[in-house]
């Protein structure tokens, strides 16, 4: 009975081509098919054939990632009933990740399956290592979920960058000292589309200008006059616009304005079906305090079954929260790059919980402030980072052992 046979799968919307090579490295054939359920059988009646003909036990997919094009037949080959589990590992791969092993080839066969003969040798040697393994269906569903909140964070954030551009051109001051505490507050941006120019505002009386904010703010500031106060101060101080310019900027900042509000209320909604979701998914993570449902079912889509991951540092380097080595001679550079690989969606939740963590947890809370006054530049992003890669020991050991975090006496 012979070992593996090892199957490269370069997805695109409408093909799938294939690549199929025994344990020798030898190419048993390749072919490309439709990516559809029909296509998807033919490709499986062939594949079978030469797993008989081959006397092999054991089948080894691995799947280019290609936005969702690869999602469909990864779930068809773990699904089918044709090969058993025991008898087959699904793998979807970083499309870098077959670049960079790519690269490492002196010479490439001259055929038109290049990515997956790639991927078929790179599975054969064990170079693919955990990246993109298949998880369980619940895993999936979860994942499609967390995902699309991920993009709706990162088009907010992408918007709230745009709007205080915006916010510069017309109110200069509030773009860089703003008196409020978040510009994005409801009443920072009732008071950027209610006036026209920051002339407006510089010159409303005080007693107008703070009824105008309690209002807005239902009463949550302690002392409106005095917020007036400011805001007219930096109003004075702040450029002035041409008419032409300003009426401009007025309707591209009202659009803005109704962008975030719609991120944030979608946000909102892919909250709520996230906490509804994880009831069916018990798990340790939310014990830590600061780490919600969302959070934890951020992490829990993209590791799956922790326990395909040997220790905690590979989790790490799974997450992308590992770094580059500079070592020269004698010389090694203290201030490194984070590797340009890994998991984004699961490094984005891990970084946000570390976040949320350090303001309860005090001792990650120390090192947090030990790796800021440490670091020369990007002082809190870096020490954020390095927080969070502190913190997966935590993740890993509590998913391993699905135990409750239970936090060390200060």
């Amino acid at each position: 009975m012979k070992d593996t046979i090892f199957v490269g799968i370069d997805v695109s919307q409408t093909t799938n081509t294939v690549h199929v090579m025994n344990s020798s490295g030898s190419k048993l054939w390749h072919q490309t098919f439709y990516n559809s359920l029909d296509g998807s059988h033919e490709f499986m009646d062939r594949l079978l054939e030469t797993q008989k003909k081959e006397d092999a036990a054991f089948l080894s997919f691995g799947l280019e990632a290609t936005g969702c094009y690869g999602d469909l037949l990864s779930i068809f080959l773990r699904e089918t009933d044709l090969i058993p589990r025991a008898c087959k590992s699904v793998r979807i791969l970083n499309p870098r990740q077959v670049h960079r092993f790519k690269g490492s080839y002196a010479e490439l066969p001259k055929t038109d399956d290049i990515d997956a003969f790639v991927i078929a040798d790179s599975l054969r040697f064990g170079r693919m290592g955990l990246k993109g393994t298949v998880v369980e269906e619940k895993y999936l569903a979860l994942q499609k979920l967390t995902r699309s909140r991920f993009q709706v964070a990162k088009d907010l954030s992408g918007e709230k960058n745009r709007y205080l551009q915006s916010l510069f051109l017309k109110f200069s001051a509030m773009a860089q000292d703003s008196p409020f505490s978040n510009n994005f507050g409801e009443t920072a941006l009732q008071l950027i589309t209610a006036f026209e120019s920051v002339d407006q505002i510089a010159y409303t009386s005080i007693e107008d200008l703070a009824i105008f904010l309690n209002q807005h703010g239902k009463g949550h500031f302690v002392d409106p006059e005095s917020l007036a106060n400011e805001i007219q101060k930096a109003a004075r101080s702040s450029y002035r616009l041409p008419k032409a310019v300003a009426d401009s900027v007025n309707q591209v900042l009202a659009m803005q304005t109704q962008t975030i509000r719609f991120y944030e209320q979608q946000l909102r909604e892919y909250d709520k079906l996230i906490q509804d979701y994880m009831t069916g998914i018990p798990n340790t993570l939310t014990s830590v305090k600061g780490i919600g449902p969302v959070y934890a079912a951020g992490i829990i889509a993209e590791v799956g079954d922790v326990t395909r991951f040997k220790d905690q540092a590979a989790l790490a380097n799974y997450a992308g929260l590992s770094w580059s080595r500079h070592q020269s001679g004698k010389f090694e550079a203290e201030q490194t790059h984070l590797i340009h690989s890994g998991n984004r969606y699961l490094r984005y939740y891990l970084i946000e919980a570390t976040n949320s963590v350090r303001k309860h947890d005090p001792e990650l809370r120390r090192f947090y402030a030990l790796k800021y006054k440490e670091t020369a530049k990007t002082k809190g992003k870096r020490a954020l980072v390095l927080s969070a890669r502190k913190f997966v020991r935590v993740v890993y050991a509590l998913l391993r052992d699905n135990r409750i975090y239970i936090p060390r006496e200060d």
